[in-house]
């Protein structure tokens, strides 16, 4: 008896090799965000629990360098942080912790203030909620983390992300690849010139000016 998967793979391999390009790339063609979406996703996402950890995604970086971020790699006194690990999941299970895949990965970035300040806040509400539970707290470290302390995975990143993209009506995309737009939000929101790095640390010049 073949398998739903195997009869899948053999109805895809049936198809011309030219159609399933033309497929890969379709779906492949999805829009990032303009300015004033990412607009109206930071305004709608203000007030959430995981404001920071998702303007740090709109920013570029990629949800499983947000999720492995610790509080000791986010420098608020000098406005950097720093991108040395990644948490991934396996099979949405287990979580794996490991080094950036390349050197090229490991960088430091700095932080615009809208981001130092959505950060300084949520460590502040952490701290508040880390005196409540007591011992019942779990001090993991890391900034990624629920009202009792655990560490978010990826798939609930995203999951929260595609949510409030509901809520906001927007249309469903990558957080990361929306960073180009993100920086000229930020542009326009009087960041300077020098705070512009794109996701990967490679500095860019500063994007158009877009009326909001």
């Amino acid at each position: 008896m073949i398998s739903g998967w195997k009869r899948r793979r053999k109805i895809w391999k049936s198809i011309p090799r030219k159609a399933r390009k033309a497929e890969r790339k379709t779906k492949a063609e999805i829009i990032p965000w303009n300015v004033s979406e990412v607009h109206t996703f930071v305004q709608g996402m203000s007030g959430d629990r995981l404001y920071a950890p998702l303007l740090l995604s709109l920013m570029g970086l990629r949800p499983a360098e947000v999720v492995a971020l610790r509080w000791s790699d986010i420098d608020l006194t000098n406005d950097t942080l720093t991108v040395a690990n990644t948490r991934t999941m396996m099979g949405n299970k287990t979580v794996v912790e490991k080094d950036t895949k390349s050197m090229a990965g490991k960088r430091i970035l700095p932080l615009p203030i809208p981001v130092k300040d959505a950060l300084k806040k949520f460590k502040a509400l952490q701290a508040a909620e880390k005196m409540t539970l007591g011992t019942g707290y779990v001090d993991s470290g890391y900034m990624c983390v629920n009202a009792v302390g655990e560490v978010h995975t990826t798939r609930q990143l995203r999951t929260r992300a595609y949510k409030l993209m509901e809520e906001s009506a927007l249309r469903r995309v990558q957080l990361y690849d929306a960073r180009a737009s993100c920086f000229t939000y930020l542009a326009n929101n009087g960041v300077p010139d020098h705070l512009w790095h794109d996701g990967r640390g490679t500095p860019t010049s500063r994007p158009p000016s877009v009326g909001m």
